[in-house]
């Protein structure tokens, strides 16, 4: 049963994830206006839309789950500060994605001792 929750916890994050990943790298008007708000600059729209599909791909790639997991973690660790702090919207759904991105990147915590191999 527990094997099913985490594959559906995966699925659920790299669907969000490629989708918000994708719009923003394709300059959605939601996106573009949003990262105006930051104020960083449009660069970091596309930066962080790469990660997010990058990070996404990762949870799926044995051995890179736990980073794919923790740069989702940490993404949306600023999206909550983004939200708190500058854009003043709900930081709700930033918060569970990164909750669920922790959970992901927990359960394959022993990918960060494991010793690799080369061929």
């Amino acid at each position: 049963m527990g094997h099913y929750i985490n594959l559906s916890v995966k699925a659920a994050l790299t669907l969000v994830f490629l989708m918000t990943g994708a719009a923003k790298l394709l300059g959605a008007d939601m996106m573009v206006t949003t990262f105006e708000a930051v104020g960083i600059g449009q660069w970091f729209r596309y930066v962080t839309g790469a990660i997010e599909v990058a990070a996404a791909a990762l949870l799926w790639v044995a051995g890179l789950q736990m980073i794919g997991g923790g740069l989702l973690t940490i993404t949306m660790i600023g999206a909550t500060f983004a939200h708190l702090f500058v854009i003043g919207a709900s930081a709700v759904p930033a918060q569970v994605l990164g909750l669920l991105s922790a959970y992901i990147a927990f359960l394959h915590r022993g990918q960060l001792t494991a010793k690799r191999t080369t061929t």
